[in-house]
């Protein structure tokens, strides 16, 4: 469930990446073919890419376990203790599953609506497209090859503008994006981005079919008297590309835009630098693996033999031990008070050792559970035997005797002395911030100024020089309608400052944390030194690799702020 939620996490971040993109770069320019591409792409990126993760081995030697020598007459005893704890993870599910199965519904929902204004409806064929003309007042729209609209509505030449329009979101395939953006708003409900996209996708559609109209109409003026006329339309059909559109403005601004000089398709590849940072920053990932190694040491003064107790081991089996620790070293032990539960697995077990002086240890360990691995280390060195008592699961771990790993509890090992000596942990790097967005501005289409009726006679000069009075009234009152985003866009540039200066004091405290893990890691290299020598070809070895990965490290993340304070200047300056 934890991969679920990152991989949601992940997703989210890859589309306000690209929101953030086609709003601050692309969003005023006239290259609106190649900004519906881009915007496709980042919704693939953010589907695809969490689930391209590189692998990295990195090799290290097996971490050193010391062995615990435990006092006589030591008792272990296993604690159980439960406590009640809500999962959140299955509530925070659980939420989401409710928000997705009603988008499920009201996508279903505009299925059935949209079905019932195309059923049982004359259909005209021409060419590649079908033509409905239907009776409900509704604005025009189109589905696939499907273009609906209401001829009783409009004039001849308005309907030719309506539906030359139409032909070029159904040519396009425009649907397939709308139903995209609608399947990734039902996926990422929670995100508020996901809405603001889906409004750009929609929105782009428009200026690519208003641009593609104006083509091939001759009167362009004609075509702009139209679509202020289509916006006293306000039922539209969901699902589809309508012609009716709020932002009526915007389209009649980017119609009459001159076309963005080819210079500016470099904001296209603006995205690449952030997408490297984040695979950098999420897409790796480095798991450590200990060497198997199988060293025999031998030296003629010193050996070890390991006796290993888990909760499968049998009565044969420690009667066994008991024997051969009596035999090969002279030991005497006694083993009592086993329990084993329903599985025959060991719950309690008392093993007491008597070494020939007389001198007793113990090692005693009960519980309702099965018991955690233990056992008897007995070390011989110039013909002096020392005996260590391990439990708690420590005999799970292997030993480590230098460079030599020892896994066999049947056949003794040779070995020199045991220590432990623990590299320090490098510190994590700072994730940029992330969080809401503030929403943009809508405005309130109760209070929309209504646009003035052209005159029916187009040749009446003084009707038509009214009309055109009563139009630059309107579209006065049509600036002042709309939101102010000056407002917005300044919210939004502070909030990216406040998380970038976050962003920097976390860094701060990174670089800190770095040079005092420098120092410890000084500090270990000293120990190391001590502890085997300079001359340790496996040390060096090891080290080598270990500030190699440590540049290569540190490389990425200085690559990464910079990137993101190129992208941060490149926003402020759109």
């Amino acid at each position: 469930m934890e991969a679920l939620f990152i991989y949601i996490a992940k997703s989210s971040g890859l589309i306000l990446l690209f929101y953030c993109a086609y709003y601050f770069l692309l969003r005023k320019e006239t290259f609106f073919n190649s900004n519906r591409w881009f915007l496709l792409t980042g919704l693939v990126t953010s589907l695809i890419l969490p689930f391209l993760v590189y692998t990295k081995i990195v090799w290290i030697d097996p971490v050193p376990v010391s062995t615990v020598s435990y006092p006589q007459n030591f008792i272990s005893q296993a604690v159980e203790q439960e406590s009640f704890e809500i999962n959140w993870n299955y509530i925070v599910l659980s939420i989401y599953c409710i928000g997705f199965i009603a988008l499920i519904i009201k996508f279903a929902t505009d299925f059935y609506s949209l079905n019932s204004v195309l059923k049982g409806k004359k259909i005209q064929q021409q060419a590649d497209f079908k033509f409905i003309d239907v009776s409900e007042n509704i604005a025009p729209f189109s589905y696939f090859d499907y273009i609906v609209y209401n001829s009783s509505m409009y004039t001849e030449a308005e309907l030719e503008n309506i539906i030359e329009h139409e032909k070029v979101h159904s040519d396009q395939n425009h649907t397939i994006d709308v139903l995209i953006s609608r399947v990734f708003c039902v996926l990422f409900w929670f995100n508020p981005i996901i809405w603001l996209y889906k409004k750009a996708i929609l929105q782009n559609l428009e200026f690519i079919a208003d641009n593609e109209a104006t083509k091939k109409i001759s009167d362009k003026k004609a075509y702009q008297y139209t679509l202020l006329k289509i916006t006293t339309h306000e039922s539209c059909v969901a699902i589809t590309n309508h012609f009716y559109q709020s932002l009526i403005k915007k389209r009649i601004v980017m119609l009459n835009k001159n076309q963005s000089k080819k210079r500016n398709y470099w904001k296209y590849y603006a995205i690449l630098p952030a997408l490297v940072a984040f695979a950098l920053l999420f897409q790796i990932k480095t798991i450590a693996q200990e060497k198997k190694e199988n060293h025999k040491v031998s030296e003629k003064n010193q050996s070890v033999d390991v006796y290993k107790i888990k909760n499968t081991t049998t009565d044969q089996e420690l009667k066994m031990m008991t024997e051969k620790l009596k035999q090969n070293h002279n030991v005497d032990i006694e083993i009592s008070e086993i329990k084993r539960n329903s599985d025959n697995q060991l719950t309690a077990i008392k093993v007491d050792i008597e070494k020939g002086t007389g001198r007793d240890q113990t090692i005693q360990i009960e519980g309702d559970e099965a018991i955690k691995s233990c056992g008897i280390i007995i070390t011989t060195e110039n013909g002096t035997k020392k005996i260590n008592l391990v439990t708690d699961g420590g005999m799970d771990k292997p030993l480590v005797v230098g460079d030599n790993l020892i896994l066999n509890e049947k056949n003794p090992v040779k070995i020199s002395t045991i220590s432990t000596i623990t590299p320090p942990v490098p510190p994590t790097p700072p994730s940029f911030p992330t969080g809401p967005m503030p929403q943009a501005p809508t405005p309130d289409m109760s209070k929309m100024p209504k646009p003035p009726v052209p005159p029916a006679n187009p040749k009446d000069k003084v009707a038509m020089t009214k009309f055109e009075k009563e139009m630059s009234e309107f579209e006065k009152k049509m600036e002042s309608f709309e939101p102010d985003m000056s407002a917005y866009e300044k919210q939004v540039e502070e909030i990216m400052s406040k998380r970038e200066a976050i962003f920097e004091k976390e860094m701060e405290k990174y670089e800190i944390a770095m040079e005092k893990f420098n120092a410890d890691m000084e500090k270990f290299t000293e120990e190391i030194e001590i502890k085997y020598g300079k001359d340790s070809k496996q040390y060096e070895i090891n080290m080598k690799q270990f500030e190699k990965d440590m540049k290569v490290f540190e490389k990425n993340m200085k690559l990464h702020e910079k990137e993101m304070k190129k992208m941060e200047k490149e926003s402020q300056k759109s």
